[in-house]
């Protein structure tokens, strides 16, 4: 590939040069941070010999050979190392590159990795004659996720990540920018704080929360599973009323507990699309199993679905659950209106959704597909206020 000359830019406050030796120890100190090593692929434990070899050998060759542009990203004023941003891999038969970034710990919440992306995106585009730059992320990484955002580029999906962390999901997210898309320098960025793709990436960047709720004298958790929780729900998938009104594989085997847990609960909370929650007792013993799932067409609106153990039926545990669920679902989510549905003749289902503050609204004719039939559904919905 044909040599990338090494430039500086000066954009929004924020200086871009290469990298120099004398970045080695701000660069070890950065990558000490926790989440640069979850989401990135610098090696661990990240050694100062690590640093300098970056600084002084592999940025240098990534330009030498045409294959990269990495910058180091300071304060156009004080010179103070912020951040890393640039080119990971440059396409030239296809005029494509992908951008890779991480914000140091202490430059954090200051918007440094979208003004440096989208410089960086103006260079390749204008001075490299680039068409498009590609973003890829880990899914669950919704820091990068929302920077992606926010400097232009489109999520457009997943696709299965050649190289994996040994800790991480085998998925990445892939969005792409074009130059129609990118902003003018100083522009306000997309998804701005206040914004609710903002705000639901705060939530689901961390890991899920404990809720808490009180069914007659006994202190509920809500938390997520646990392989600890894997017998307990095999046996609650086995139970008669369970494969009678829910969509659970029928024979469930311990294979489709373990699938859950993994493709289901754990993947729901890493895309953002949702949370699935064991509902334990004052033991922290299963009770039961409730799901919060946001529509696709609609971001404002979720459904949930709930089962209860065969032993802590009628303590009224999942009414105090949903209504916990609920609430968080509103307050943290930013919900509009939660629906429930069950089939015609679910009764305990729709004690539960009406304990709970949920109006039933009507009957779906047909609404459903229930193992190889048709059948009849009930439809419910939770507002904000009927919770208050």
């Amino acid at each position: 590939m044909a040599r990338v000359e090494p430039v500086e830019i000066t954009e929004d406050g924020l200086l871009l040069r290469p990298w120099r030796a004398e970045d080695a120890d701000a660069v070890h100190r950065a990558c000490q941070d926790p989440d640069i090593q979850r989401w990135t692929t610098v090696p661990r434990p990240y050694l100062p010999e690590h640093a300098l070899a970056f600084v002084t050998t592999i940025s240098g060759a990534a330009w030498a050979d045409g294959t990269g542009g990495p910058f180091a990203v300071c304060d156009a004023a004080t010179g103070e190392l912020l951040a890393s941003c640039g080119l990971v891999s440059v396409d030239r038969g296809l005029d494509s590159a992908e951008v890779g970034y991480w914000t140091a710990p202490w430059a954090r919440g200051r918007g440094v990795a979208v003004r440096a992306t989208r410089a960086v995106a103006r260079w390749a585009f204008d001075a490299l004659k680039l068409r498009r730059l590609i973003w890829q992320a880990e899914v669950g990484n919704h820091a990068s996720r929302l920077v992606a955002l926010r400097a232009g580029f489109r999520v457009e999906g997943e696709l299965r990540l050649a190289h994996p962390a040994v800790d991480g999901r085998p998925e990445g997210w892939i969005g792409s920018l074009f130059p129609a898309d990118l902003a003018a320098p100083g522009e306000p960025a997309p998804y701005g704080p206040d914004t609710l793709q903002a705000r639901r990436a705060a939530v689901y960047r961390r890991p899920q929360p404990v809720l808490f709720a009180t069914a007659g004298t006994t202190e509920l958790r809500l938390r997520a599973f646990e392989e600890r929780d894997i017998d307990a729900l095999v046996t609650t998938c086995r139970d008669e009323d369970t494969i009678r009104w829910t969509t659970v594989p029928h024979p469930y085997r311990r294979e489709h507990a373990e699938g859950f847990l993994r493709d289901i609960a754990e993947a729901a909370w890493a895309r953002g699309t949702g949370a699935s929650y064991a509902v334990a007792d004052a033991e922290d013993r299963y009770v039961a199993s409730i799901d919060l799932r946001v529509s696709p067409g609609d971001p404002l609106v979720a459904d949930v679905g709930f089962m209860t153990a065969p032993h802590a039926r009628g303590r009224g545990y999942l009414p105090a659950a949903l209504a916990a669920l609920c609430a968080w679902g509103f307050t943290t989510l930013g919900l509009a209106r939660i629906e429930w549905r069950a089939n015609v003749g679910n009764t305990a289902s729709r004690r539960v959704a009406e304990k709970a503050g949920f109006t039933v609204e009507g009957t779906l004719r047909g609404g459903v597909q229930h193992r190889g039939e048709r059948q009849d559904v009930w439809v419910g919905g939770l507002l904000p206020e009927d919770l208050r």
